[in-house]
């Protein structure tokens, strides 16, 4: 005895077989042949309760929903009047269609969406931004703090200011005598002790930064608060 093994395809619900239906047999879904339409329905729940599976009850909800409108539309109908317009009996379920083909495209367009980004592999955003390396141990800041200490103890309020041409290569040029004088090393304060007014302490200061950022000499501190020392970089020169 030989047996066939008949497998029913599965819908998720009454408008996806209602579309299934319509695909399959190539319809127009904007004027359904509502007769031939629900005789296949029906076909499809009798094959089912045939195979002992259950019928949810929205499939059925949705079968008397069927037979319904073919009833309207097999009923004769007295002619409307001139200015009302008949309404289709179909409309209301072609409304329903219409809006499960779009969610369902929608879903199809997500679905492959995902598969996509499940193929692709990122990385975490880096900052390539340009960064001032100050000497290691040591903060602009506490550069600055030093400078203020210097700034304050130097020279007087009280003192007058002269007008003087000071170019910051000449405090270059000064600053790299000094340390040469005092065998390559010496403290931050000495690079002041030249100068006689707050325009060329400023003027210093700026060209120590300047020294620094041409790598001509290393700031460095041995702990903190503690002194903070210029060595002369003799390699680069």
């Amino acid at each position: 005895m030989t047996v066939y093994n008949i497998k029913l395809q599965s819908f998720e619900g009454p408008l996806a077989l209602l579309m299934h239906l319509i695909e399959k047999n190539q319809l127009n879904i904007y004027d359904i042949p509502i007769a031939e339409v629900t005789e296949q329905y029906l076909a499809y729940l009798r094959a089912m309760e045939q195979f002992n599976i259950d019928i949810a009850s929205e499939f059925l909800v949705m079968a008397a929903t069927l037979l319904q409108i073919k009833s309207r539309m097999l009923l004769p109908k007295p002619p409307p009047p001139d200015d009302v317009e008949t309404e289709d009996p179909r409309q209301e379920l072609v409304n329903r269609l219409l809006e499960y083909r779009r969610y369902k495209q929608a879903a199809v367009m997500l679905e492959e969406m995902f598969e996509i980004r499940g193929k692709t592999f990122t990385r975490p955003l880096h900052d390539f931004g340009t960064k001032v390396i100050m000497p290691e141990g040591l903060k602009l800041d506490e550069l600055i703090a030093a400078f203020a200490v210097v700034w304050e103890s130097g020279v007087s309020d009280f003192a007058v200011v002269t007008r003087e041409e000071i170019s910051i290569q000449d405090k270059m040029q000064d600053i790299i005598y000094l340390l040469r004088k005092n065998n390559g090393q010496m403290e931050f304060s000495q690079c002041f002790i030249r100068s006689g007014s707050r325009m060329e302490m400023v003027t210093a200061f700026l060209a120590l930064l300047e020294l620094i950022k041409l790598n001509r000499i290393n700031i460095s501190q041995q702990h903190s608060f503690g002194p903070i020392y210029l060595t002369w970089e003799e390699s680069v020169e």
